[in-house]
């Protein structure tokens, strides 16, 4: 499958040098090139892409601004000629800062991590299909020589470890030898979202998010990367 790349600058040179680096990667689809961010939102009305490679300094409207108003944003690289811009970049979530002139190596690097989030993606779509169907009910698990009945409002999150993984209620920690992958699949989906590949979290535990952490019961739970945008999406319809 390959990726469809929206491509957002201003100067004409810097489009062409894009497009060129997209042609180039062999997983990588031109969808539209831009020359304002106006043009930009035209297109996202009516298209869907992957990525969007996005430069900060526009006239009119800045690449950031740009961003702050879709409300359910691609992959964005964003792309300039100013360093000063990284701080923002961290704080709206942009998958990676590429600095102008932009080498080609450094290009990939960065369209090789829109490529990981779209295959983890398309690697979760299947699972909570099959999640829909879970019982509203109890689950029961092995732990140990034990049969434990655990009740879905009970729980607050589950971490993996290195040898076993832990179902986090108020009252308990069982431990398990259940995947990660088998758990998710006898959660409903509506209650439960998996944000690391250490951590499935209730969605109606959480208390805080914060700079790429979950806060639940004085437990600090971190955002894996593969994860952000899956969470973004799920928490704004909540």
């Amino acid at each position: 499958m390959k990726i469809r790349c929206l491509v957002v600058d201003d100067e004409r040179l810097a489009l062409e040098v894009m497009e060129s680096y997209i042609e180039r990667a062999p997983f990588l689809q031109l969808a539209k090139l831009c020359s304002t961010p106006l043009e930009a939102l035209d297109f996202l009305s009516r298209n869907t892409v992957d990525v969007i490679f996005l430069d900060i300094e526009m006239p009119g409207l800045t690449g950031l601004q740009l961003l702050q108003t879709l409300k359910a944003p691609p992959a964005v690289i964003l792309t300039t000629a100013y360093p000063q811009f990284a701080v923002d970049a961290f704080e709206l979530n942009a998958v990676d800062y590429l600095l102008k002139p932009i080498p080609f190596p450094r290009f990939l690097t960065a369209v090789q991590k829109v490529q990981s989030l779209v295959s983890a993606k398309a690697a979760v779509s299947p699972a909570l299909e099959n999640r829909t169907n879970a019982s509203a009910g109890p689950m029961f698990i092995k732990s140990g020589t034990k049969t434990v009945r655990i009740d879905f409002t009970d729980i607050l999150f589950i971490e993996a470890r290195k040898d076993h993984v832990l179902i986090i209620t108020k009252q308990h920690k069982i431990a398990t030898q259940l995947s990660m992958a088998t758990l998710l699949e006898k959660l409903p989906a509506e209650q439960f979202l998996r944000v690391h590949r250490s951590f499935i979290v209730s969605i109606t535990k959480i208390e805080t998010i914060e700079r790429g952490r979950i806060l639940i019961e004085k437990t600090e739970i971190p955002i894996g990367e593969f994860y952000r945008d899956g969470v973004n999406e799920r928490i704004r319809f909540q």
